[in-house]
């Protein structure tokens, strides 16, 4: 697993991922040096590197950067490689986008026209990362919760649900990137579900909930 970007959700998903015996790579815009306490702390499985050395040495690879960075996100390495699109468009931090603002594209479709051969999916983007860390559940568990993805390549979709199952999760799919929108910030599917930040162990979320939730979005 590569990450290129590594907040709370980058790691976050790092630690669920090593948990599940998967090596990874981090990354973020300051250099592998300010990642070192954090690869020490994950454990040999973790090792620090340049976005671009992320990029080439995962096999999945999670992009989780302000939608502002999507310029500086390397596209050579990501071509014919699956990328987990974790993030949500804030024009106060991200500065106004007109297409995104005008709802002509989602911003998973934004980021694929800077890595245009990447196999895009969207996932990780409507829930807390205390929540995500908290909510994990073995495969079978009767509380285990469900989170949405989206995407357009059916091999890219079901390479993340192997990937997500892994961390404790399952999956609704949740259509294309352009229906992606569903599970952008503040939609029904965003957040609440899992409960509130102020508790930050959530509460587990079923197929059905997470269905409705996304069927309940307006644009």
């Amino acid at each position: 697993m590569g990450f290129i970007g590594s907040g709370s959700i980058g790691r976050t998903l790092a630690q669920l991922a090593v948990g599940a015996g998967h090596q990874v790579v981090l990354s973020n815009s300051r250099g592998p040096e300010t990642l070192v306490d954090t690869a020490e702390e994950l454990g040999p499985q973790a090792s620090a590197a340049t976005s671009e050395e992320a990029a080439t040495a995962g096999d999945i690879v999670v992009v989780t950067v302000p939608v502002s960075a999507f310029p500086h996100v390397p596209a050579a390495p990501l071509a014919g490689k699956t990328v987990i699109d974790t993030c949500n468009y804030g024009p106060e931090r991200d500065g106004h986008i007109p297409e995104l603002d005008n709802k002509s594209l989602t911003s998973s479709e934004l980021l694929l026209r800077y890595v245009p051969d990447a196999l895009l999916v969207k996932a990780f983007s409507n829930i807390f990362f205390k929540h995500l860390l908290s909510l994990a559940r073995p495969v079978g568990a009767a509380d285990r919760s469900y989170l949405p993805i989206a995407g357009d390549s059916a091999s890219a979709k079901a390479a993340v649900t192997e990937f997500i199952d892994s961390i404790g999760y399952s999956v609704v799919d949740a259509g294309t990137l352009a229906d992606s929108w569903r599970q952008a910030t503040g939609t029904p599917v965003w957040g609440t579900p899992y409960g509130p930040y102020s508790n930050e162990k959530g509460q587990p979320v079923g197929e059905d909930a997470i269905r409705a939730a996304l069927a309940a979005a307006t644009r």
